[in-house]
Protein backbone atom coordinates (compact mmCIF):
# COMPACT_ATOMS: atom_id res chain seq x y z
CA UNK A 1 0.00 0.00 0.00
CA UNK A 2 1.44 3.40 -0.98
CA UNK A 3 1.00 6.86 0.47
CA UNK A 4 3.28 6.58 3.50
CA UNK A 5 0.35 6.20 5.91
CA UNK A 6 2.27 3.86 8.21
CA UNK A 7 5.17 6.32 8.72
CA UNK A 8 3.06 9.39 9.50
CA UNK A 9 1.68 9.64 13.05
CA UNK A 10 0.07 13.02 13.82
CA UNK A 11 0.27 13.86 17.53
CA UNK A 12 -1.60 17.15 18.00
CA UNK A 13 -5.20 18.12 17.22
CA UNK A 14 -4.04 20.32 14.35
CA UNK A 15 -1.86 17.54 12.91
CA UNK A 16 -4.67 15.00 13.13
CA UNK A 17 -7.01 17.41 11.37
CA UNK A 18 -4.46 17.99 8.58
CA UNK A 19 -4.21 14.21 8.24
CA UNK A 20 -8.03 14.01 8.07
CA UNK A 21 -8.25 16.76 5.42
CA UNK A 22 -5.62 15.09 3.23
CA UNK A 23 -7.30 11.69 3.35
CA UNK A 24 -10.72 13.28 2.78
CA UNK A 25 -9.49 15.23 -0.25
CA UNK A 26 -8.03 12.08 -1.80
CA UNK A 27 -11.25 10.11 -1.35
CA UNK A 28 -13.33 12.98 -2.76
CA UNK A 29 -11.11 12.89 -5.86
CA UNK A 30 -11.79 9.18 -6.27
CA UNK A 31 -15.55 9.68 -6.04
CA UNK A 32 -15.80 12.86 -8.15
CA UNK A 33 -13.11 14.17 -10.49
CA UNK A 34 -11.38 10.78 -10.92
CA UNK A 35 -14.52 8.68 -10.66
CA UNK A 36 -14.02 6.92 -14.03
CA UNK A 37 -10.67 5.53 -12.94
CA UNK A 38 -12.10 4.58 -9.55
CA UNK A 39 -15.05 2.80 -11.20
CA UNK A 40 -12.75 0.76 -13.43
CA UNK A 41 -10.54 -0.31 -10.52
CA UNK A 42 -13.52 -1.60 -8.53
CA UNK A 43 -14.02 -4.72 -10.65
CA UNK A 44 -16.61 -7.01 -8.99
CA UNK A 45 -14.66 -10.03 -10.25
CA UNK A 46 -11.67 -9.14 -8.07
CA UNK A 47 -11.13 -9.96 -4.41
CA UNK A 48 -12.45 -7.82 -1.55
CA UNK A 49 -11.27 -4.27 -2.26
CA UNK A 50 -11.07 -1.14 -0.10
CA UNK A 51 -10.81 2.58 -0.86
CA UNK A 52 -7.92 4.23 0.98
CA UNK A 53 -7.25 7.96 1.34
CA UNK A 54 -3.78 9.27 2.21
CA UNK A 55 -2.57 12.46 3.94
CA UNK A 56 -0.96 13.42 0.61
CA UNK A 57 -4.46 13.85 -0.88
CA UNK A 58 -4.04 10.71 -2.96
CA UNK A 59 -6.28 7.63 -3.04
CA UNK A 60 -5.88 3.95 -3.76
CA UNK A 61 -8.10 0.92 -4.32
CA UNK A 62 -6.38 -2.11 -2.86
CA UNK A 63 -6.75 -5.28 -0.82
CA UNK A 64 -6.98 -4.85 2.96
CA UNK A 65 -3.87 -4.94 5.11
CA UNK A 66 -2.57 -8.44 5.81
CA UNK A 67 -1.30 -7.77 9.33
CA UNK A 68 -3.69 -8.52 12.18
CA UNK A 69 -4.50 -6.29 13.89
CA UNK A 70 -3.75 -3.60 11.29
CA UNK A 71 -1.74 -0.53 12.25
CA UNK A 72 -4.67 1.75 11.38
CA UNK A 73 -8.43 1.06 11.26
CA UNK A 74 -9.40 -0.50 7.94
CA UNK A 75 -11.99 0.99 5.54
CA UNK A 76 -15.09 -0.87 4.36
CA UNK A 77 -14.28 -4.21 2.76
CA UNK A 78 -15.65 -5.38 -0.58
CA UNK A 79 -16.86 -2.07 -2.04
CA UNK A 80 -16.44 -3.54 -5.53
CA UNK A 81 -19.06 -6.28 -5.10
CA UNK A 82 -22.06 -3.93 -5.18
CA UNK A 83 -20.87 -1.86 -8.15
CA UNK A 84 -22.93 -3.52 -10.87
CA UNK A 85 -25.98 -4.22 -8.72
CA UNK A 86 -26.87 -0.56 -8.10
CA UNK A 87 -27.17 2.68 -10.02
CA UNK A 88 -23.77 4.34 -10.14
CA UNK A 89 -24.75 7.41 -8.13
CA UNK A 90 -26.24 5.25 -5.37
CA UNK A 91 -23.16 3.03 -5.28
CA UNK A 92 -20.88 6.05 -5.05
CA UNK A 93 -23.02 7.49 -2.25
CA UNK A 94 -22.77 4.20 -0.36
CA UNK A 95 -18.98 4.17 -0.70
CA UNK A 96 -18.96 7.82 0.45
CA UNK A 97 -20.87 6.99 3.65
CA UNK A 98 -18.40 4.24 4.54
CA UNK A 99 -15.52 6.58 3.70
CA UNK A 100 -16.84 9.18 6.14
CA UNK A 101 -17.03 6.54 8.87
CA UNK A 102 -13.46 5.42 8.14
CA UNK A 103 -12.08 8.96 8.31
CA UNK A 104 -13.65 9.46 11.73
CA UNK A 105 -12.28 6.16 12.99
CA UNK A 106 -8.73 7.01 11.84
CA UNK A 107 -8.84 10.50 13.36
CA UNK A 108 -10.07 9.31 16.75
CA UNK A 109 -7.68 6.36 16.65
CA UNK A 110 -4.86 8.91 16.63
CA UNK A 111 -6.64 10.83 19.38
CA UNK A 112 -6.84 7.74 21.58
CA UNK A 113 -3.30 6.65 20.79
CA UNK A 114 -1.77 9.99 21.73
CA UNK A 115 -3.93 10.65 24.77
CA UNK A 116 -6.29 13.41 23.65
CA UNK A 117 -8.37 14.63 26.58
CA UNK A 118 -12.04 15.69 26.48
CA UNK A 119 -11.23 19.21 25.29
CA UNK A 120 -8.92 17.91 22.54
CA UNK A 121 -11.53 15.42 21.31
CA UNK A 122 -14.21 18.10 21.27
CA UNK A 123 -11.94 20.48 19.36
CA UNK A 124 -11.06 17.75 16.86
CA UNK A 125 -14.70 16.83 16.29
CA UNK A 126 -15.69 20.47 15.77
CA UNK A 127 -12.91 20.91 13.21
CA UNK A 128 -13.93 17.73 11.40
CA UNK A 129 -17.61 18.67 11.52
CA UNK A 130 -17.07 22.04 9.83
CA UNK A 131 -16.55 20.94 6.18
CA UNK A 132 -19.25 18.89 4.43
CA UNK A 133 -18.99 15.11 4.60
CA UNK A 134 -17.85 13.10 1.61
CA UNK A 135 -21.41 11.83 1.28
CA UNK A 136 -22.75 15.40 1.14
CA UNK A 137 -20.23 16.26 -1.56
CA UNK A 138 -20.85 13.13 -3.62
CA UNK A 139 -24.64 13.21 -3.33
CA UNK A 140 -24.80 16.91 -4.20
CA UNK A 141 -26.41 18.05 -0.94
CA UNK A 142 -23.47 20.20 0.17
CA UNK A 143 -24.55 23.47 -1.43
CA UNK A 144 -24.11 25.84 1.52
CA UNK A 145 -20.85 26.58 3.31
CA UNK A 146 -19.05 24.19 0.96
CA UNK A 147 -15.29 24.65 1.05
CA UNK A 148 -14.40 21.95 -1.48
CA UNK A 149 -15.00 23.59 -4.88
CA UNK A 150 -13.82 20.45 -6.69
CA UNK A 151 -17.14 18.75 -6.04
CA UNK A 152 -19.52 21.46 -7.25
CA UNK A 153 -19.07 21.16 -11.02
CA UNK A 154 -19.00 17.37 -10.97
CA UNK A 155 -22.24 16.84 -9.08
CA UNK A 156 -24.53 19.70 -10.08
CA UNK A 157 -26.59 17.26 -12.12
CA UNK A 158 -27.38 15.17 -9.04
CA UNK A 159 -29.08 18.05 -7.23
CA UNK A 160 -32.20 17.93 -9.41
CA UNK A 161 -32.45 14.20 -8.79
CA UNK A 162 -32.03 14.25 -5.01
CA UNK A 163 -35.78 14.25 -4.39
CA UNK A 164 -36.12 10.94 -6.21
CA UNK A 165 -34.55 9.18 -3.21
CA UNK A 166 -37.59 9.96 -1.05
CA UNK A 167 -40.31 7.41 -1.64
CA UNK A 168 -43.70 6.87 -0.10
CA UNK A 169 -43.52 3.68 1.99
CA UNK A 170 -46.84 2.63 0.47
CA UNK A 171 -45.18 2.38 -2.95
CA UNK A 172 -42.75 -0.33 -1.85
CA UNK A 173 -45.06 -3.13 -2.83
CA UNK A 174 -44.80 -2.43 -6.55
CA UNK A 175 -41.15 -3.48 -6.68
CA UNK A 176 -40.59 -7.23 -7.19
CA UNK A 177 -38.99 -9.66 -4.75
CA UNK A 178 -39.13 -7.40 -1.70
CA UNK A 179 -41.62 -9.37 0.38
CA UNK A 180 -41.81 -13.16 0.80
CA UNK A 181 -44.88 -14.73 -0.79
CA UNK A 182 -47.56 -15.91 1.63
CA UNK A 183 -47.24 -19.58 2.55
CA UNK A 184 -49.65 -22.02 0.94
CA UNK A 185 -52.75 -22.81 3.00
CA UNK A 186 -52.65 -25.95 5.09
CA UNK A 187 -55.42 -28.29 3.97
CA UNK A 188 -57.38 -30.66 6.15
CA UNK A 189 -58.46 -34.06 5.01
CA UNK A 190 -61.82 -32.63 4.06
CA UNK A 191 -60.08 -30.05 1.79
CA UNK A 192 -60.93 -27.15 4.07
CA UNK A 193 -58.36 -24.56 5.11
CA UNK A 194 -57.36 -24.81 8.76
CA UNK A 195 -58.06 -21.98 11.17
CA UNK A 196 -56.11 -18.70 11.21
CA UNK A 197 -53.72 -19.78 13.96
CA UNK A 198 -52.47 -22.76 12.01
CA UNK A 199 -52.21 -20.72 8.82
CA UNK A 200 -50.05 -18.17 10.57
CA UNK A 201 -47.72 -20.97 11.61
CA UNK A 202 -47.00 -21.51 7.90
CA UNK A 203 -45.06 -18.24 7.85
CA UNK A 204 -42.40 -20.05 9.83
CA UNK A 205 -41.41 -21.81 6.62
CA UNK A 206 -39.91 -18.53 5.36
CA UNK A 207 -36.72 -17.82 7.33
CA UNK A 208 -34.18 -15.04 7.00
CA UNK A 209 -31.01 -16.40 5.38
CA UNK A 210 -28.90 -14.23 7.69
CA UNK A 211 -30.41 -14.40 11.19
CA UNK A 212 -32.71 -17.43 10.78
CA UNK A 213 -35.74 -15.63 12.21
CA UNK A 214 -39.27 -16.21 10.91
CA UNK A 215 -41.08 -14.08 8.36
CA UNK A 216 -43.04 -11.11 9.75
CA UNK A 217 -45.45 -9.20 7.53
CA UNK A 218 -44.56 -5.82 9.06
CA UNK A 219 -40.85 -6.06 8.16
CA UNK A 220 -39.08 -5.34 4.88
CA UNK A 221 -37.59 -8.40 3.18
CA UNK A 222 -35.57 -8.89 -0.02
CA UNK A 223 -34.78 -12.01 -2.06
CA UNK A 224 -31.39 -12.89 -3.52
CA UNK A 225 -31.73 -13.42 -7.29
CA UNK A 226 -28.92 -15.98 -7.24
CA UNK A 227 -29.70 -18.37 -4.36
CA UNK A 228 -33.36 -17.24 -3.98
CA UNK A 229 -33.07 -16.98 -0.21
CA UNK A 230 -35.03 -14.30 1.64
CA UNK A 231 -33.40 -11.81 4.01
CA UNK A 232 -34.51 -9.11 6.42
CA UNK A 233 -33.53 -5.81 4.85
CA UNK A 234 -31.90 -4.80 8.14
CA UNK A 235 -29.79 -7.97 8.21
CA UNK A 236 -28.20 -7.25 4.81
CA UNK A 237 -28.30 -3.45 5.21
CA UNK A 238 -30.76 -2.89 2.35
CA UNK A 239 -33.49 -0.28 2.75
CA UNK A 240 -36.71 -0.15 0.68
CA UNK A 241 -35.47 3.04 -1.01
CA UNK A 242 -32.16 1.45 -1.95
CA UNK A 243 -33.86 -1.73 -3.15
CA UNK A 244 -35.77 0.29 -5.75
CA UNK A 245 -32.51 0.93 -7.60
CA UNK A 246 -31.15 -2.63 -7.50
CA UNK A 247 -31.68 -4.48 -10.78
CA UNK A 248 -30.36 -7.81 -9.54
CA UNK A 249 -29.79 -8.31 -5.83
CA UNK A 250 -27.00 -10.63 -4.70
CA UNK A 251 -26.73 -11.51 -1.02
CA UNK A 252 -23.32 -11.21 0.70
CA UNK A 253 -22.66 -14.95 0.38
CA UNK A 254 -23.33 -15.01 -3.38
CA UNK A 255 -21.31 -11.82 -3.86
CA UNK A 256 -18.31 -13.42 -2.16
CA UNK A 257 -18.65 -16.56 -4.27
CA UNK A 258 -18.73 -14.51 -7.43
CA UNK A 259 -15.54 -12.68 -6.52
CA UNK A 260 -13.51 -15.84 -6.15
CA UNK A 261 -12.27 -18.10 -9.00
Amino acid sequence: MEGGAAQYNPRTVEEVFRDFKGRRAGMIKALTTEVEEFYQQCDPEKENLCLYGFPSEQWEVNLPAEEVPPELPEPALGINFARDGMQEKDWLSLVAVHSDAWLLSVAFYFGARFGFDKADRKQLFNMINDPPTIFEVVSGTATKNQKEKTAVSNHSSTKSKSNSKVRDPESQGKYPKQQPPPPPPVMKDDDEVEDDDEEEDGHGETLCGACGENYASDEFWICCDICEKWFHGKCVKITPARAEHIKQYKCPTCSNKRARP
